[in-house]
């Protein structure tokens, strides 16, 4: 059956590969991730910033970025960025998607509440170990600390789709990340009936792995999970993987 879009709503894209899902719940399931290009935020640690603090990539139809999908004999579909969210293309791709028997990861910061189609909701709200402070103008700063955690769109989110909270944390700055986490699932109601995730914070194996390690008490003693990042085991911190 030919899936097609009812409009010309456009999209800047960093990039579309397909590969392996390296994180969270659906780790090691082959998808493919279109990679939208612009972001609300600019976490220091992002691995990414060729879709955020200097988007790059084409302005494309949303139609062309949906035939490119359908070409591909892969499933699972995966909406990341950047902030997929900010922009109303994605609702039209990820009906078109849906339409045509794909099943939807969107990963957002949480930021922004939109109703569209989706299998499951990765949502990874950022911590105050985001700030770009030192690195950003002041403005900037500032930007990004109003709006990192909007409890109203996290709650609307929690409301309406199958969620997962996915957490980056450094436990060799000790623990306060796991405090703010508990602060923060406190006050969206049901947050806590999803799975919780924490993600250490690097872009190196041999780093990541030690973090983990760090993170296997807190995980048991708090009931939560720990994700990997097996796209960086396998193919290091590279584009299109």
């Amino acid at each position: 059956m030919l899936i097609r879009c009812s409009s010309m709503a456009n999209l800047r894209i960093a990039e579309v590969f397909t590969s392996v899902q390296g994180e969270g719940i659906w780790v090691g399931t082959p998808s493919v991730f279109v990679r939208v290009s612009g972001c609300n935020l600019r976490c220091v640690w992002c691995d990414t910033k060729y879709a955020s603090w200097t988007p790059e990539g084409p302005v494309r139809t949303v139609e062309q970025v949906l035939q490119e999908v359908l070409r591909e004999n892969v499933r699972h579909v995966v909406l990341t960025g950047g902030e997929p969210m900010l922009f109303e293309g994605v609702a039209e791709l990820a009906s078109a998607l849906r339409a045509a028997g794909r099943i939807l990861t969107i990963e957002t910061a949480g930021t922004i509440f939109r109703p569209l189609a989706s299998d499951l909701m990765s949502i990874s709200p950022k911590l105050s170990n985001s700030s770009p402070r030192g690195h950003l103008s002041e403005s900037w700063v500032q930007r990004h600390e109003s709006i990192r955690l909007d409890l109203e769109p996290l709650r609307h989110l929690v409301q309406h789709f199958d969620c997962q909270f996915k957490f980056v944390v450094n436990p060799d700055e000790g623990l306060g990340d796991l405090d703010e986490i508990e602060h923060l699932l406190a006050q969206v109601p049901g947050a806590d009936q999803h799975p919780i995730l924490l993600m250490a914070e690097g872009t190196d194996s041999e780093i990541l792995q030690r973090r983990q390690r760090l993170l296997v008490e807190p995980c048991i003693d708090r009931g939560w999970r720990i994700s990997p990042r097996m796209h960086v085991d396998l193919f290091g911190n590279t584009k299109g993987t």
